[in-house]
């Protein structure tokens, strides 16, 4: 079957392939060629670093599949805006304390090739509570309130990796941050202090740091070696935007860090390796990849097991979104999934989970 980009597009703005970009991002190989025409490769210099290092504060985002899927659905479906979800916060046997929310972040610390080095916060999860137990058992709030995170990097505003914002600013409101575009009025509120009643989220804590928006379609260089990519996406409950980091590391190549890859990874595979200089060696990739989060498989993310050893990735650090299902099929068909250790409420060791730590370089 071909499709044309433009039917492609005409189905599209008639809602045909709504359901699947919600869940799945542009992923398929064939919608990667729809929307990612050929360009020059390499056109930006980042620069390089020495080395990364990746701590998972949590990829625990929920604790039960059907309640997190069962709520939006109850709501009005995938697309509702997620401030007015009433998410649910009690009896759940597996969840933190009965709650079904935990959240995801990971921290950062990236060596510089003059010994110097900077830490990146990615992502602030979702119950406040959990998060305040992921940051004290990593040092995360420590490090916080003695300004030794450099950035609040949100790779979106999707609840599970933004509502836990309190978590961070009790600690240091003045922490620098950056969002990609697309969040919405009521994220930016947050922020500065708001409570939303219905999805049990808020902040008592206004940030006062500096706040910058990235726009989407372009290469932000962020420090030496350190840059960001930021992808203009629609995704599940009315979220829009979504930006991951790239990291030139010397004489290994490129690593990718994610937070959910809503994009989709061939997608951003692509748009790193058209864009960036090294892109012909994607060394390394860490996050949710957003394959079957749910663990439901569609036979189209064949394709993308398929397509991902071309890029040559020697090591994949993937955990959250990607669904425990995807990680069995990847290292069956050989791909480097880096095993995990299962603790402090990961289910499974087939990928990395809280607590577990990953280097590169």
């Amino acid at each position: 079957m071909t499709v044309s980009r433009r039917d492609f597009l005409k189905g599209l703005a008639l809602g045909g392939t709504a359901g699947y970009l919600a869940m799945a991002g542009v992923s398929s190989t064939v919608m990667k060629d729809v929307f990612l025409p050929e360009e020059p490769v390499g056109d930006v210099d980042i620069g390089a670093c020495k080395s990364v290092k990746c701590t998972v504060v949590s990829e625990t985002s929920w604790f039960n599949n059907s309640v997190t899927v069962g709520d939006m659905m109850k709501a009005g479906g995938l697309l509702v805006n997620q401030y007015i979800i009433p998410w649910t916060h009690t009896g759940v046997k597996e969840g933190f304390h009965g709650d079904n929310a935990g959240g995801y972040s990971t921290l950062i610390d990236v060596e510089f090739l003059d010994g110097t080095r900077k830490k990146i916060l990615l992502d602030t999860g979702w119950n406040s509570n959990w998060m305040r137990e992921c940051f004290k058992r990593e040092g995360v709030d420590q490090m916080l309130q003695k300004d030794q995170i450099d950035l609040l990097f949100q790779t979106h505003e999707h609840f599970d990796h933004f509502f836990g914002i309190e978590a961070v600013l009790e600690n240091c409101a003045d922490i620098p941050m950056t969002v990609p575009k697309g969040f919405y009025q009521e994220g930016f509120d947050l922020l500065q202090g708001a409570h939303f009643d219905v999805p049990q989220v808020k902040n008592d804590h206004k940030h006062t740091g500096e706040l910058v928006v990235r726009e989407s379609g372009k290469v932000h260089k962020l420090y030496p070696g350190v840059a960001s990519i930021t992808f203009d996406s629609s995704i599940i409950t009315r979220v829009k935007g979504e930006q991951a980091l790239v990291f030139n590391i010397k004489d290994k190549g490129l690593a990718v860090i994610t937070g959910c890859c809503h994009m989709g990874i061939i997608s951003l595979l692509q748009e790193v390796r058209h864009r960036i200089q090294g892109g012909d060696k994607i060394y390394a990739i860490q996050g949710g990849l957003h394959i079957s989060p749910f663990e439901d498989w569609d036979p189209q993310y064949d394709d993308l097991i398929l397509a991902i050893p071309k890029y040559g990735i020697e090591v994949m650090g993937c955990n959250h979104c990607t669904g425990y299902l995807t990680a069995e099929k990847m290292i069956k068909a050989g791909l480097p999934v880096v095993e995990g250790t299962a603790r402090f409420k990961s289910r499974k060791k087939l990928y990395l989970g809280n607590g577990d730590q990953i280097v590169f370089g």
